[in-house]
């Protein structure tokens, strides 16, 4: 890869939730334009990532975040519907990269150039963990904003995540439209009387 390539990084969120869907981003970061303070956003605390996710969305070359909404994790399976997420974000970067780098141990097929797959690339790819920290802290907000919408899940807090609070919440008011069904503890919840 020439100096002048465009290398993307491509992280998710959400993938282990019962409720809400999967973000996405991709995020093609400009060299000459360092940010300071990028590392998995798992390693972050809230207040730092709510900090950086701007200066990445306002520095980078290109980024695009993408939502894998909780009827398609349903129909292909979370992993199909994630890695279809993965390849709908990098398609979707302007200007488009040379190669990228995708965190974990899958490549989404229908990548428009070349790609490798970055087992804990979110902690060591500058790149991945700026696509991190977008998926991160968009999720984020649409869960409190679910929470809103469906009171009682308690989503601000556990944001989808199987807490005991969550379960316990699932069992005692059943599945709402953000709940994916085809998750084990939301089907079991469908099949059981609601608590009183």
């Amino acid at each position: 890869m020439s100096a002048a390539a465009l290398l993307a990084g491509v992280d998710e969120a959400g993938r282990g939730p019962l409720a809400g869907p999967v973000a996405v981003a991709a995020v093609i970061l400009d060299p000459s334009r360092p940010i300071e303070g990028l590392a998995d956003s798992k390693a972050l605390s809230e207040p730092r990532r709510e900090a950086v996710a701007p200066l990445i969305r306002g520095h980078a070359l290109a980024w695009h975040l993408e939502w894998v909404d909780v009827a398609e994790i349903d129909r292909l399976n979370i992993l199909h519907a994630t890695l279809a997420g993965m390849a709908r974000a990098v398609r979707a970067l302007r200007p488009g990269p040379d190669l990228v780098l995708v965190d974990g141990n899958r490549l989404p097929p229908g990548l428009p150039c070349p790609a490798r797959a970055l087992v804990r690339g979110d902690a060591r790819e500058p790149a991945i963990m700026a696509a991190s920290i977008l998926a991160k802290t968009a999720r984020d907000a649409l869960m409190r904003e679910l929470d809103a919408r469906y009171p009682g899940y308690g989503f601000a807090r556990h944001m989808g995540y199987p807490t005991p609070e969550h379960l316990q919440a699932l069992r005692r008011l059943g599945p709402c439209d953000a709940h994916r069904r085809s998750f084990a503890p939301v089907r079991a919840a469908m099949a059981t009387p609601l608590l009183d």
